[in-house]
Order: C-alpha cells, then structure tokens, then sequence
C-alpha cells in the first residue's frame, strides 16, 4: 500500500468519526466533549487536581447523556415532495409530509437530511489539485491534507440543518417545512432522513436513518442583466427551424392542414375548402428570424471561482434572452462539445439550465475545438456573446473573426481581481472585464 493510499484512508476515516460525531452530539454536547478533550490534555499535569474534576463531571454527563440515548425514536413514513430546480445560494423549501402508522402520538421530534458522502474518492484524490496547491510548501503538498479539505467542501453540496417535526397523532399525518441551501451548481443527492430525538440533558440525539433517495437539479447563480439590445440583423436560416413561431421577415410554404382555432384568415386555402368541404389554412416555416451565439470558454485546469462565475454570467444571458424572440444557440466543452439551441418554440430556456448546471471544466481539449463549433455556424448568426475565461492569442483571433465577417460580438471575460495572480490586463477597449465577487455591479455597467 502506497503512502498517498495510506493517507486517503486516514483522512477518509477522520472525516467520517467526525460526521458521526456531528450527527449524534448536539452542539452543547459538542461542547461539552470539546471541554472533556481539553480537560484530558492538561490531565498529565498532577498539579491541576481541577483538570481531573472537569474530567470526570464532562465525562459523567457524556455517559448518562449516551444512555439516556439508546432508546429510538419510532418509525415513520416520510415523503419529500421537491420542485424540480433548485438555485446555488439560495434557500430550496420544500415540504415533507410524515405519517404516524404507531398506536401513539409522536412529538418532540427532530429530523435531518442526508446527502451524499462527499469524501472523494483515492483516484479524484490523487489526480485533482486544489487550485493554490502550487503556492503551499513542500510537506502540505506531500502530506496532501490542503487538498483533502479542499476537495471535501467542493464535494459539500448542502449543509442540513435540523428541523423539528410538528406532533404526529396516531394513524395520521402531518407536514413540515424544510430549507436546503445548495451550495455547488449540478445534481444535488440526497440519500434519506434521520429522524432524531434529543435526551433530556440536550447533549446526544438517538436517530433513526430513514432511506428515501431523492435528487434535485441545482443550477447555476443568476445575476440581473440589464436590458440590451444586442446588434445583429435577422439572418436566412436554411429551410426554417421546426416549431418556429411566424415572427419572421420571410416564410417558406411547407403543406396544408386542417384549420385550428386562432389560424389568421389570410392563411386559408379557399380552393382546398370548396373541393373538401372543411376549412384548410396554408402552414409556413419561417426562413429569416434572429440567433444569436453564447460561447462559454470552459477551457481552464480546475473550477475556479472564476470558472464559477463564468457559468453564472452564462445562465444569466441565458434566462434573458430565452423570453425574446430569438434563437439562442449555447456552445460550450466539456468532456463533450454541448450545442443546443432554445427559442421562439425550438427548445426551453431549461435545458440550456440544465447542461450549465453539470458543465465541468475542459482540461484535454484547446480551444480551437469551441472555435470549430462556432465556426460552423457564422452564416446563420445574427450576434455572439462570448463568456471568456482569458484574453490570449486564440481567444483574440476567434473574437477578430467574428467581426470580420459581420457578426457583432459581446465579449466578456471574467477574471480575479485587479492585482490578483490570475489577473488579466484587457487592452481592447470593446472587451469588458468582470471580476470574481463583483460580478453583479460588472452586468450592471453593461
């Protein structure tokens, strides 16, 4: 067994002793061991005879505090009944409906979530790097402990908080309140409840683990984005797009069908009618209507809080511009190439949610590969907005293309702050910075 294995298997431990301890002792009982540990360090000292009173009265109520715990709470039917979406930072409520099967009433009762084990895993030890690893000295980068405690918060979607259940009468129901605050973007596990009761000095909780498995999609942080009107004329886009809305420049005839409720009467076939006998309207596809690009660069070595940010500025366009009608191409790495388009009837803003919640930095690819995709689509785009993560050589040709051939670009690139080690100096004056942590007021400026 390698050194490195050797030390996963420590850490993994600790932090489980840890999570166990956390579940069972309420925070007077964490206290009161913290006042125990103590007392048994300076307990060598002969000296200090109070060290061994503290001692023993700590230890005393830790012993009559874990019997009086041994006893568990009775078993109950609980539901969770979640929304679909939830929003990194902010509080996810939802109710949770329990029922009482038992002949007596239940009250006093508390319960917790469980989600899953964040504790990473040997290979996502050994191959991830905490983002200022580099900077920690030789036996931190050794040792590895920096960079435990670093994946193990990354890997923390949610912090549960305890919630007090009302009284249950026998053979009914009732229903609570619970709050969640997600703290990472992507699919948010939780693996059960843990009903809890607390013993009458208040230190330890007996627990019953209850399985109900149950996932939420988390999606990335929203900023406001001011009203813009992004240039660009309505393109001719190829045969139409299918399910369009008629707000186009242009309509390519597509087929005939039965009159619906709401059809215009400009559209109906009066020589199908008279040879038919029934109402039939002309259909269209739309040719010329506006898209517009949202190029994300995933193209960094970890989830940086700038990587972070650029995420949220994307899903902030996202949800603007999804309500205009436009079509909204999103093109982003990750272990794919993701291109999805939404608008005007095409697809829901949603989806694109959905694929920047999970979206993960692209290590293995350059950013030619995102060039490609953009590329490919320049005849039938009316504008870009660029979400980048540097301004370098091919970040700069990429944005001097766009233009080249007439597609407006918005260019935003989101950066540490000024002064920082990943900052970065923008000499265009058409490319607009945004910094970690003031994103919001950046948007704002726009």
């Amino acid at each position: 067994m390698t050194v490195r294995r050797l030390l996963h298997r420590n850490f993994r431990a600790v932090a489980g002793l840890q999570h166990r301890l956390g579940r069972r002792l309420t925070p007077a009982g964490q206290l009161v061991a913290a006042g125990l540990v103590a007392a048994a360090i300076v307990g060598p000292n002969t000296r200090l005879t109070v060290a061994y009173q503290a001692f023993t009265f700590l230890a005393a109520l830790l012993l009559v505090a874990a019997i009086g715990a041994i006893r568990r709470p009775p078993r109950l039917e609980v539901q969770r009944r979640l929304p679909r979406f939830a929003t990194v930072g902010e509080p996810l409520t939802y109710s949770l409906v329990v029922r009482n099967a038992g002949p007596r009433p239940v009250h006093g009762l508390t319960v917790l979530e469980d989600v899953a084990d964040p504790r990473p895993s040997f290979e996502e030890f050994a191959s991830t790097p905490a983002p200022d690893e580099a900077r920690r000295n030789r036996f931190d980068r050794a040792v590895g402990y920096p960079r435990w405690a670093w994946l193990l918060d990354r890997n923390r979607r949610a912090s549960p908080v305890e919630h007090p259940l009302p009284p249950v009468p026998p053979g009914g129901e009732a229903r609570a309140r619970l709050t969640l605050v997600p703290r990472r973007r992507g699919r948010l596990t939780l693996t059960g409840l843990t009903i809890a009761r607390h013993e009458r000095l208040g230190l330890v909780r007996a627990l019953r683990p209850l399985p109900e498995p149950a996932t939420v999609l988390v999606l990335p942080r929203r900023y406001p984005v001011p009203p813009l009107t992004l240039p660009g004329a309505r393109r001719y886009q190829h045969g139409g797009v299918a399910l369009a809305q008629s707000v186009g420049d242009s309509e390519e005839f597509v087929s005939l069908r039965d009159y619906r409720p709401g059809d215009p009467l400009k559209r109906v076939h009066w020589r199908s009618w008279a040879r038919t006998g029934r109402p039939v309207v002309r259909e269209y596809q739309d040719e010329y209507f506006v898209r517009h690009a949202l190029v994300l660069d995933t193209f960094a070595p970890a989830a940086t809080p700038a990587f972070e940010e650029a995420v949220s500025v994307a899903a902030s366009f996202a949800c603007t511009l999804g309500t205009q009608e436009s079509l909204l191409d999103l093109l982003a790495a990750g272990p794919e190439v993701h291109a999805v388009t939404a608008g005007r009837g095409v697809g829901h803003v949603d989806r694109l949610l959905e694929i920047l919640a999970a979206v993960g930095p692209c290590r293995d690819r350059p950013f030619t590969t995102l060039t490609s995709q953009l590329l490919e689509r320049l005849g039938s785009l009316s504008g870009a907005i660029c979400v980048l993560l540097a301004w370098d050589e091919p970040r700069r040709r990429l944005v001097d293309h766009l233009r080249a051939v007439g597609v407006p670009a918005l260019v935003l690139v989101v950066t540490e702050p000024v002064g920082g080690e990943h900052a970065v100096t923008l000499v265009d004056p058409d490319v607009h910075r945004l910094e970690v942590r003031r994103v919001a007021e950046g948007l704002a400026r726009l």
